[in-house]
């Protein structure tokens, strides 16, 4: 178990997890025990006993990790249930369609809880209030919840697509931001390297509309120029420029929204498209585009700035055109771009938004959307 007085069991052994998440709450002391399905993964962990991070272009700053543990969520799960019991934090990076088949194992270690002070579960995914997500599957397991404290968290870093045969080591980026929401926490959690934060939506939206929108604009305009990766696209200046063009909406709509200083909001667009230019971090447009269906939803990265400046009397422009590109993003290993593809053919404009998008004819941007999707509709038509 370790010498060290402070558990965390962490959902999650991916790249996020060891390489961040996992990573962060080692360096603040915590014994990490990391659950999850990947046996390869798993036992490659436990025989090496230690993995690297390595940071991207910056060999200096690799640091070693072993201050952990690993248990397969299925197969361990008496010893599961005692290390959630015991835990004083229980945290997840496992994606926002999985939590709620991790929420089970956190209700029942969260019952059989002896301790006095109460379990901290924050669901660390790239998703608006992921870990309210979370609070809600735990609830349909266990009605009462009443030793759980549940923090909303954003979290941002990226990890470019690893070395074939690398694992358990990880390479991530140098930049990295875990923002903590504090409205539900008694006492300050120490962890150094999380910032924490009164009210966390800002923060949420603040990432997803300007690190989110642009990986995935950078994607869905690299598709259908051809490209393979984000840099090559990068790398072209029209597409370059249409990205400014989208992240000068959404800053729009964030200051709309938030209020946001526009010159710290400049300065956060300047880094995220240096980061998203580092060659370091290069990665497949077929990765970073993949589930378009849940990209194009109403709260998500194109569809809700959207939606924000065309209640505000401003064409969303930019990024209507990453709306029609992402619509027309095709992936054959990609079920979610194989049925966007299915419902494009199968129905009229305006069933396609409120299907796709959850935009009603009221919302002021749905005649915006329709007149995207009757024009990729009929570019279809003609190519076939």
């Amino acid at each position: 178990m370790g010498n060290n007085s402070k558990t965390a069991v962490h959902f999650g052994a991916g790249n996020i997890g060891r390489g961040f998440i996992g990573a962060d709450l080692q360096d603040a002391g915590y014994h990490v025990i990391f659950a999850d399905v990947n046996e390869a993964l798993l036992s490659e962990m436990k025989s090496q006993g230690s993995y690297k991070v390595f940071i991207a272009g910056s060999p200096e700053l690799t640091k070693t990790y072993e201050n952990f543990e690993v248990l397969h969520s299925q197969q361990d799960r008496v010893k599961l249930t005692k290390a959630i019991a015991d835990a004083d934090i229980v945290t997840t990076s496992v994606g926002a369609s999985v939590l709620p088949y991790v929420a089970p194992a956190i209700a029942l270690g969260a019952e059989a809880r002896t301790r006095k002070d109460k379990l901290i579960v924050m669901a660390c995914e790239n998703a608006v209030n992921a870990t309210s997500l979370l609070a809600d599957e735990i609830a349909h397991h266990s009605p009462s919840v009443e030793n759980i404290v549940f923090a909303n968290t954003a979290v941002d870093r990226i990890v470019p697509q690893q070395p074939e045969g690398s694992e358990p080591d990880v390479l991530v980026e140098r930049f990295s931001e875990w923002v903590i929401e504090t409205k539900n926490l008694k006492g300050k959690l120490d962890i150094p390297t999380a910032k924490f934060v009164k009210n966390l939506q800002p923060y949420i939206e603040r990432k997803l509309f300007t690190v989110n929108t642009a990986h995935c604009s950078v994607a869905y305009l690299g598709f259908r120029k051809g490209y393979a990766t984000t840099g090559e696209a990068l790398h072209d200046p029209e597409i370059k420029k249409q990205l400014l063009a989208v992240l000068e909406e959404t800053s729009k709509a964030l200051h709309l929204r938030h209020k946001l200083d526009n010159a710290e909001q400049a300065e956060y667009v300047n880094t995220t498209v240096k980061r998203l230019e580092n060659p370091l971090l290069n990665d497949s447009i077929g990765r970073v585009g993949r589930d378009p269906m849940r990209k194009l939803s109403r709260q998500e990265r194109i569809v809700s700035p959207a939606s924000t400046l065309a209640e505000n009397g401003i064409a969303p422009t930019a990024l209507m055109l990453i709306y029609g590109c992402a619509l027309r993003f095709e992936n054959d290993n990609d079920a979610s771009a194989l049925k966007l593809h299915e419902i494009l053919l199968s129905n009229s404009p305006g069933e396609i938004v409120k299907q796709v998008s959850g935009v009603s004819p009221e919302d002021a941007l749905f005649d915006y959307l329709v007149g995207v999707v009757d024009v990729v509709q009929s570019k279809a038509r003609s190519a076939s």
